[in-house]
Protein backbone atom coordinates (compact mmCIF):
# COMPACT_ATOMS: atom_id res chain seq x y z
CA UNK A 1 0.00 0.00 0.00
CA UNK A 2 1.26 3.62 -0.59
CA UNK A 3 1.20 6.18 1.72
CA UNK A 4 2.27 8.71 -0.22
CA UNK A 5 -1.30 10.32 -0.74
CA UNK A 6 -1.60 10.87 2.97
CA UNK A 7 1.83 12.64 3.24
CA UNK A 8 0.84 14.68 0.06
CA UNK A 9 -2.25 15.53 2.44
CA UNK A 10 -0.50 16.08 5.61
CA UNK A 11 1.92 18.79 4.10
CA UNK A 12 -0.67 20.23 1.85
CA UNK A 13 -2.43 21.31 4.99
CA UNK A 14 0.67 21.80 7.21
CA UNK A 15 1.13 25.19 5.73
CA UNK A 16 -1.62 26.55 7.85
CA UNK A 17 -1.29 25.09 11.20
CA UNK A 18 -0.45 26.69 14.01
CA UNK A 19 2.96 25.03 15.85
CA UNK A 20 0.53 22.61 17.75
CA UNK A 21 -0.87 21.26 14.31
CA UNK A 22 2.81 20.93 13.37
CA UNK A 23 3.66 18.99 16.60
CA UNK A 24 0.94 16.64 15.44
CA UNK A 25 1.79 16.07 11.81
CA UNK A 26 5.07 14.77 13.21
CA UNK A 27 3.81 12.57 15.92
CA UNK A 28 1.61 10.96 12.74
CA UNK A 29 4.43 10.57 10.45
CA UNK A 30 7.02 9.44 13.22
CA UNK A 31 5.32 7.69 15.64
CA UNK A 32 2.02 6.09 14.09
CA UNK A 33 3.00 5.43 10.55
CA UNK A 34 6.91 4.64 9.96
CA UNK A 35 6.02 2.51 13.19
CA UNK A 36 2.99 0.73 11.21
CA UNK A 37 5.48 0.23 7.96
CA UNK A 38 8.05 -1.38 10.20
CA UNK A 39 6.80 -3.18 12.56
CA UNK A 40 2.97 -3.51 12.41
CA UNK A 41 3.37 -6.10 9.50
CA UNK A 42 6.00 -8.19 11.30
CA UNK A 43 4.08 -8.43 14.49
CA UNK A 44 0.54 -9.15 13.49
CA UNK A 45 0.75 -10.16 9.62
CA UNK A 46 0.71 -13.75 10.08
CA UNK A 47 -1.37 -13.76 13.32
CA UNK A 48 -4.06 -16.22 11.53
CA UNK A 49 -1.41 -19.30 11.20
CA UNK A 50 0.05 -18.56 14.23
CA UNK A 51 -3.27 -18.69 16.40
CA UNK A 52 -3.05 -22.33 17.66
CA UNK A 53 -5.60 -24.24 19.80
CA UNK A 54 -5.42 -27.93 21.50
CA UNK A 55 -7.90 -29.64 19.22
CA UNK A 56 -7.77 -31.18 15.71
CA UNK A 57 -11.62 -30.68 15.13
CA UNK A 58 -12.22 -29.14 11.67
CA UNK A 59 -13.33 -25.90 11.99
CA UNK A 60 -13.28 -25.16 15.44
CA UNK A 61 -9.71 -22.91 15.29
CA UNK A 62 -11.35 -20.99 12.35
CA UNK A 63 -14.09 -19.96 14.36
CA UNK A 64 -12.28 -19.16 17.60
CA UNK A 65 -10.18 -17.04 15.59
CA UNK A 66 -12.87 -15.41 13.96
CA UNK A 67 -14.49 -14.79 17.31
CA UNK A 68 -11.32 -13.28 18.86
CA UNK A 69 -10.04 -11.40 16.10
CA UNK A 70 -13.48 -10.14 13.97
CA UNK A 71 -11.44 -7.57 12.09
CA UNK A 72 -7.46 -7.54 10.98
CA UNK A 73 -5.79 -5.12 13.25
CA UNK A 74 -3.26 -4.20 10.87
CA UNK A 75 -6.42 -3.40 8.18
CA UNK A 76 -8.19 -0.96 11.69
CA UNK A 77 -5.02 0.28 12.08
CA UNK A 78 -4.27 2.01 8.36
CA UNK A 79 -8.06 2.59 8.55
CA UNK A 80 -7.37 5.15 11.56
CA UNK A 81 -4.29 6.75 10.16
CA UNK A 82 -6.95 7.28 7.04
CA UNK A 83 -9.64 8.14 8.59
CA UNK A 84 -8.06 10.44 11.48
CA UNK A 85 -6.34 12.26 8.60
CA UNK A 86 -9.01 13.00 6.21
CA UNK A 87 -10.77 16.08 7.88
CA UNK A 88 -7.29 17.67 7.04
CA UNK A 89 -8.98 17.71 3.49
CA UNK A 90 -11.82 20.18 4.39
CA UNK A 91 -8.54 23.09 5.26
CA UNK A 92 -7.12 21.98 1.89
CA UNK A 93 -10.43 22.74 -0.13
CA UNK A 94 -11.19 25.57 1.19
CA UNK A 95 -8.08 27.05 0.61
CA UNK A 96 -8.23 26.32 -2.31
CA UNK A 97 -11.32 27.53 -2.98
CA UNK A 98 -10.37 30.57 -1.78
CA UNK A 99 -7.19 31.12 -4.23
CA UNK A 100 -9.57 29.65 -6.89
CA UNK A 101 -12.25 32.17 -6.71
CA UNK A 102 -9.48 34.69 -6.46
CA UNK A 103 -8.64 33.42 -9.78
CA UNK A 104 -12.17 33.80 -11.28
CA UNK A 105 -12.67 37.08 -10.16
CA UNK A 106 -9.37 38.21 -11.05
CA UNK A 107 -8.97 40.22 -8.29
CA UNK A 108 -7.80 39.96 -4.99
CA UNK A 109 -11.00 39.16 -2.52
CA UNK A 110 -9.28 37.86 0.75
CA UNK A 111 -6.47 39.53 2.40
CA UNK A 112 -4.32 36.59 3.19
CA UNK A 113 -6.26 33.62 2.01
CA UNK A 114 -3.67 31.14 3.56
CA UNK A 115 -4.37 32.73 7.13
CA UNK A 116 -6.43 30.96 9.58
CA UNK A 117 -9.30 33.85 9.99
CA UNK A 118 -12.79 34.15 9.07
CA UNK A 119 -14.75 31.05 7.72
CA UNK A 120 -11.53 29.16 7.19
CA UNK A 121 -10.68 29.60 11.14
CA UNK A 122 -14.60 27.71 11.22
CA UNK A 123 -13.23 24.91 8.93
CA UNK A 124 -10.17 24.21 10.61
CA UNK A 125 -12.11 24.09 14.18
CA UNK A 126 -14.31 21.75 12.98
CA UNK A 127 -11.49 19.67 11.36
CA UNK A 128 -9.79 19.62 15.07
CA UNK A 129 -12.74 18.53 16.48
CA UNK A 130 -13.68 15.72 13.88
CA UNK A 131 -9.84 14.84 14.12
CA UNK A 132 -10.26 14.26 17.58
CA UNK A 133 -14.02 12.85 17.60
CA UNK A 134 -12.32 10.44 15.14
CA UNK A 135 -9.90 9.10 17.16
CA UNK A 136 -12.12 8.55 20.16
CA UNK A 137 -14.44 6.53 18.26
CA UNK A 138 -11.26 4.30 17.41
CA UNK A 139 -10.05 3.96 21.05
CA UNK A 140 -13.21 2.82 21.93
CA UNK A 141 -13.02 0.43 18.98
CA UNK A 142 -9.98 -1.22 20.29
CA UNK A 143 -11.30 -1.31 23.67
CA UNK A 144 -14.36 -3.41 22.90
CA UNK A 145 -11.94 -5.93 20.25
CA UNK A 146 -9.83 -6.20 23.06
CA UNK A 147 -11.57 -6.41 26.15
CA UNK A 148 -9.57 -3.21 27.72
CA UNK A 149 -6.76 -2.99 25.60
CA UNK A 150 -5.32 -6.91 27.05
CA UNK A 151 -3.75 -9.35 24.49
CA UNK A 152 -3.82 -12.57 26.38
CA UNK A 153 -1.70 -15.47 25.95
CA UNK A 154 -4.47 -17.94 26.57
CA UNK A 155 -7.79 -17.49 25.47
CA UNK A 156 -10.70 -20.50 26.28
CA UNK A 157 -13.13 -20.86 23.54
CA UNK A 158 -16.64 -22.77 23.44
CA UNK A 159 -18.31 -21.97 19.95
CA UNK A 160 -19.48 -24.67 17.66
CA UNK A 161 -18.13 -26.70 15.96
CA UNK A 162 -15.69 -27.02 18.87
CA UNK A 163 -17.25 -29.72 21.02
CA UNK A 164 -16.13 -28.39 24.39
CA UNK A 165 -14.47 -25.78 26.08
CA UNK A 166 -10.66 -25.20 24.02
CA UNK A 167 -7.63 -23.50 25.07
CA UNK A 168 -6.01 -21.23 22.01
CA UNK A 169 -2.72 -19.72 22.06
CA UNK A 170 -2.43 -15.64 20.69
CA UNK A 171 1.76 -15.89 19.78
CA UNK A 172 3.72 -13.15 20.62
CA UNK A 173 0.92 -12.12 23.24
CA UNK A 174 3.72 -9.69 25.19
CA UNK A 175 5.09 -8.05 22.02
CA UNK A 176 1.51 -7.43 20.38
CA UNK A 177 0.43 -5.93 23.94
CA UNK A 178 2.99 -3.22 24.15
CA UNK A 179 3.07 -2.17 20.78
CA UNK A 180 -0.87 -2.28 21.15
CA UNK A 181 -0.17 0.30 24.71
CA UNK A 182 2.37 2.40 22.17
CA UNK A 183 -0.34 3.22 19.36
CA UNK A 184 -3.05 3.91 22.28
CA UNK A 185 -0.86 6.07 23.64
CA UNK A 186 0.05 7.81 20.09
CA UNK A 187 -3.77 7.97 19.69
CA UNK A 188 -3.96 10.01 22.90
CA UNK A 189 -1.40 11.90 22.82
CA UNK A 190 -3.02 13.06 19.15
CA UNK A 191 -6.04 14.02 21.00
CA UNK A 192 -4.43 15.86 23.51
CA UNK A 193 -2.83 18.11 20.84
CA UNK A 194 -6.18 18.15 18.48
CA UNK A 195 -7.53 19.72 21.91
CA UNK A 196 -5.09 22.07 22.48
CA UNK A 197 -4.89 23.52 19.31
CA UNK A 198 -8.48 24.10 19.16
CA UNK A 199 -8.26 25.71 22.66
CA UNK A 200 -4.97 27.62 21.18
CA UNK A 201 -7.01 29.15 18.30
CA UNK A 202 -10.35 29.76 20.30
CA UNK A 203 -8.45 31.97 23.07
CA UNK A 204 -6.33 33.91 20.44
CA UNK A 205 -9.17 35.02 18.46
CA UNK A 206 -11.79 35.25 21.38
CA UNK A 207 -8.87 37.76 22.73
CA UNK A 208 -8.41 38.97 18.96
CA UNK A 209 -11.61 40.25 18.68
CA UNK A 210 -11.93 41.63 22.32
CA UNK A 211 -9.27 43.69 21.74
CA UNK A 212 -10.48 45.25 18.23
CA UNK A 213 -13.96 45.75 20.14
CA UNK A 214 -12.43 47.45 23.39
CA UNK A 215 -10.12 49.94 20.72
CA UNK A 216 -13.26 50.89 18.83
CA UNK A 217 -14.77 51.45 21.86
CA UNK A 218 -12.59 53.97 22.99
CA UNK A 219 -11.80 55.54 20.14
Amino acid sequence: MSWGFLRDLLSGANKYSTGIGRIWVAVVFLFRLLLYILAAEDIWGDEHDEFECNIQQPGCENVCFDHFFPISHTRLWALQLIVVSTPSLLVVFHVAYRENREKHHGQKLYLRPGKIDGSLLCTYLISLILKAGLEVVFLLLFYRLHNGFAVPRLVKCDIRPCPDTVDCYIAKATEKMIFLCFLVATSCLCIVLNLSELSYLICKHSKKRYLKRYTQKHE
